[in-house]
């Protein structure tokens, strides 16, 4: 999959630079928004991950209300199931929407070659968070519409009916509470989301939680080796592979199923998951479809505490972006503002919003109760992180290594953690030993 993106990357390279001329356009052309909402128009499709929010009229109400602001703008929607697959395919061609989600695959270097400029970092910085993580020579390419806080989303009932009331303060405690849970309760201790692959990758965002240390993930750039006992990455990956090989894991990770996730921890068929802040209002949303309360839904920190202090890393969710061969830049760019700063969807999901300032919402009102500290998972040597990454063929942040950690763990791939990390330890070394010369 990997080795897909790369050659994705340099044929859309190729084709960027023979189409960048399409529809009027001129490179580096800036996406503003337009000074008269009445002489915006067109109709613009925006790409979404968010099929539920399609299926049950969310973002059309978002849309009928946005028109009301742009009358001539008709904002059409397009769910992608697999959005991590299925725009690498869409962005192969020049037509992968108006309004995008920036993929994660993609390196912040390549910004430009996919994506219209915003607008300058220093003024754009100044009304929202997160610029940084979209930001070339100066120009932001993506606004996040919300910030992440990363932990475990877990079934307060189950716990409980376990006996335990207090979060575990280290892996090893939150690993006995998951041995506990499925001997008292007969709930899945973890759901993995194997089979969907994007939910493994919430664990890189972890970085920064063992240590309480923002600058944890530019650090790669310096390391030699992630993977070394003691190390963010190793205290992350460890927690995983123990959980999947004590069995305290669906039996199947090949089966699981995202949208079904959602239900199973809602009624109390699965006690944990890993992920962002912005999963509190799915789960509860689920509990309460299916007659459970939705209070019973609660997000927890890493099991990890420094100076007796729990930490959570925040970060931007995903980046909303302008397609650089879109002829409707102005009322894409329209949508993207208004979505952020005006529709209100943030609040109703007990999300943290971009818009400087925002308050915490109330689904992290335990995280402020319990003087959990949230950090920013700083980025400034992301480049140099990607380049290595990229070289190695690791892949942090995506799906695949972690896959494959998750099949070494049960037995369906050879080795054990040792080798894998040694073998990881092993591409990441030789990757930065032949960049740094």
């Amino acid at each position: 999959m990997r080795r897909s993106w790369v050659t994705l990357v340099a044929a859309t390279m190729v084709a960027a630079t023979a189409c960048s001329g399409q529809g009027g356009d001129e490179p580096g052309e800036i996406a503003a928004p337009p000074s008269d909402p009445a002489k915006a128009a067109g109709e613009i499709t925006v790409l979404t991950n968010r099929t539920d929010q399609i299926s049950d009229g969310t973002l059309e109400k978002y849309a009928a209300e946005f028109r009301k602001v742009y009358p001539g703008v008709k904002v059409k929607f397009e769910g992608l199931t697999d959005y991590e697959g299925e725009i690498k395919i869409r962005m192969n061609t020049d037509k992968y929407g108006d309004v995008l989600l920036i993929p994660n695959s993609l390196s912040v270097e390549q910004y430009p070659t996919f994506f219209a400029p915003l607008g300058k970092a220093d003024e754009l910085s100044a009304k929202f968070d997160y610029t940084d993580h979209a930001t070339v020579d100066g120009q932001v390419y993506g606004l996040a519409n919300i910030g992440v806080a990363n932990g475990f989303v877990y079934n307060k009932a189950v716990w409980a009916k376990a006996g335990i009331t207090d979060w575990p303060a280290t892996p090893e405690e939150f690993v006995t509470d998951l041995e506990t849970i499925k001997a008292k309760t007969g709930a899945v201790p973890y759901y993995t989301n194997y089979k969907d692959g994007w939910p493994l990758t919430n664990w890189t965002n972890a970085i920064g939680s063992p240590e309480c240390d923002s600058g944890a993930y530019d650090a790669l750039a310096k390391t030699g080796k992630p993977w070394a006992e003691g190390s963010d990455l190793y205290t992350i990956d460890k927690l995983l592979y123990t959980i999947v090989e004590k069995k305290l894991s669906e039996p199947d990770p090949t089966t699981t199923n995202w949208e079904d996730s959602k239900a199973q921890i809602g009624t109390g068929k699965v006690a944990s998951m890993w992920l962002g802040s912005w999963a509190i209002s799915q789960m509860r949303a689920a509990a309460e479809a299916a007659g459970e309360n939705p209070d019973d839904i609660g997000f927890m920190p890493f099991p990890a505490q420094k100076d007796g202090k729990f930490c959570s890393v925040l970060r931007p969710d995903y980046q909303y972006a302008v397609n650089v061969h879109s002829d409707k830049k102005a009322a894409a760019r329209a949508w993207i503002d208004w979505y952020i700063t005006k529709s209100g969807q943030a609040a109703a999901e007990g999300s943290i919003s971009s818009v400087k300032g925002a308050p915490l919402p109330d689904t992290l009102k335990a995280f402020a109760d319990n003087d959990v500290t949230i950090i920013p998972q700083h980025q400034k040597n992301r480049a140099e992180v990607n380049e290595i990454d990229k070289a190695s063929e690791i892949g942090i942040t995506a799906q695949d290594y972690r896959q494959k950690l998750v099949d070494v763990a049960r037995g369906a791939a050879d080795g054990d953690m040792d080798s894998y990390f040694g073998e990881l330890n092993g591409k990441w070394s030789e990757a930065q030993q032949t960049l740094g010369g």
